[in-house]
C-alpha cells in the first residue's frame, strides 16, 4: 500500500509539478502528517521538495522525469496498448492522462542529449557515462530559463553539505575544467555568483521574468580557477594514459622522445593538482619536480591504505 501511494504521488507530482499536502491526503485517504512522511522519504532520491508561503506546495524539479529505461520499449508499448483498452471498456479521464504520461516518456527518451535538444555545430551531453539524462536535463532546464529571461527556483548544496532555497537569474552557462556553471544574479544575495549545476539539487521555473543585466567577461569571476602558485612539471606518460593526459595537458604539451611519450607543462599546484594526477593512475608518473613526486607518492599511500 505504501510503495503504490508513493508511486501515485510520484506521478501526480510528474503531472502537474505543485501539489497541495490537503490535496494528496483526500485523494489517498491518508493524514498530511503521512503526506509530508512519504515526501521526506521520497525526497532522499528524488528532487522533492516543501516551498513554503503565499502559493506554495509540494513541488519537484522541472528537470526531474523517469529515469531512462524506466520500462523497456516493449513494456511501453504494452503498457500504452492496455489503457487504451481500458479506456475503450471504462472511459475515465484517469486513463487517458496515464497513456500521455507514458507517450511522453518514449518520446524524452528518444530525443538527442544536447545542450539545447537541436543538432547543430556542437553537440554537448553535460552528463557522465551511464548518465540518465539527469544531468542534461538540469542543463537544458538552466539554458532554456537563459533563453526565456525567466527566474528560476532552485535548490542548492554547498561544499559543505548546507542547502539553501534562492531564486536566481542565469545570465551564461560556463564550462571549466571539465565543471559546469551557471553565472546568475541571486536575488538572495543581490549580487552575481556562479553555481555549480551539479550542486543544484533542484530547479524549477517561476512566474517571473528578469531583463538581462550588463555584465563583461571581466566580472566572470575566472580566477576562482587558478592558483597563487604554479609548479612545472614533466610528465612521463604510457599509452594507456594518451587520451586521458591529452585531455587535460593539451596535446600541443605532448612530445615523443625516445619511443615515449612526455609532456612538460606549467600548472596551477592548488589542492586539486595531486588528486588529478592519482586519478589517472599508473598510466602517468611526475617525473619532476621532486617535491610533487613526493606528494604524489603521500596521497597514493593514503589512498592505499584504505584497503588494507
Amino acid at each position: 500500500m505504501k510503495f503504490s501511494i508513493l508511486i501515485a504521488i510520484l506521478f501526480d507530482l510528474l503531472a502537474k509539478r505543485k501539489v497541495t499536502a490537503s490535496y494528496l491526503a483526500e485523494k489517498h485517504e491518508i493524514s498530511s502528517r503521512t503526506v509530508y512522511r512519504y515526501i521526506d522519504l521520497m525526497s532522499n532520491t528524488i528532487p522533492v521538495y516543501v516551498k513554503r508561503g503565499r502559493n506554495g506546495g509540494i513541488c519537484i524539479s522541472d528537470n526531474y522525469k523517469l529515469p531512462m529505461g524506466f520500462m523497456t520499449k516493449d513494456e511501453y508499448e504494452a503498457a500504452i496498448e492496455a489503457l487504451s483498452a481500458m479506456y475503450s471498456q471504462l472511459p475515465q479521464e484517469r486513463f487517458l492522462d496515464a497513456k500521455r504520461k507514458l507517450s511522453a516518456q518514449v518520446k524524452a527518451e528518444m530525443r538527442d542529449v544536447t545542450l539545447s535538444g537541436e543538432l547543430g555545430n556542437i553537440l554537448v551531453d553535460g552528463g557522465t557515462w551511464g548518465d540518465t539524462h539527469t544531468f542534461s536535463d538540469k542543463m537544458r532546464l538552466v539554458e532554456e530559463a537563459l533563453r526565456d529571461h525567466t527566474v528560476l527556483d532552485v535548490e542548492y548544496h554547498s561544499r559543505i553539505g548546507e542547502k539553501t532555497q534562492r531564486k536566481i537569474e542565469p545570465h551564461v552557462l560556463v564550462f571549466k575544467q571539465n565543471v559546469w556553471y551557471v553565472f546568475a544574479f541571486c536575488h538572495k544575495q543581490r549580487a552575481f555568483r556562479l553555481f555549480r549545476l551539479g550542486r543544484i539539487f533542484a530547479a524549477s521555473k517561476t512566474d517571473e521574468t528578469f531583463v538581462k543585466r550588463p555584465f563583461a567577461r571581466e566580472d566572470i569571476p575566472l580566477n576562482y580557477w587558478t592558483s597563487e602558485r604554479t609548479v612545472t612539471a614533466v610528465f612521463a606518460i604510457d599509452e594507456r594514459a594518451f587520451a586521458d593526459a591529452q585531455d587535460w595537458l593539451g596535446v600541443e604539451h605532448m612530445q615523443r622522445k625516445n619511443g615515449k611519450w612526455q609532456a612538460e607543462v606549467t600548472l596551477p599546484d592548488d589542492e586539486t593538482l595531486v588528486q588529478k594526477i592519482v586519478s589517472l593512475g599508473a598510466g602517468i608518473k611526475v617525473v619532476a619536480p621532486k617535491e610533487l613526486c613526493e606528494r604524489v607518492a603521500a596521497h597514493a599511500e593514503k589512498v592505499c591504505a584504505l584497503y588494507r
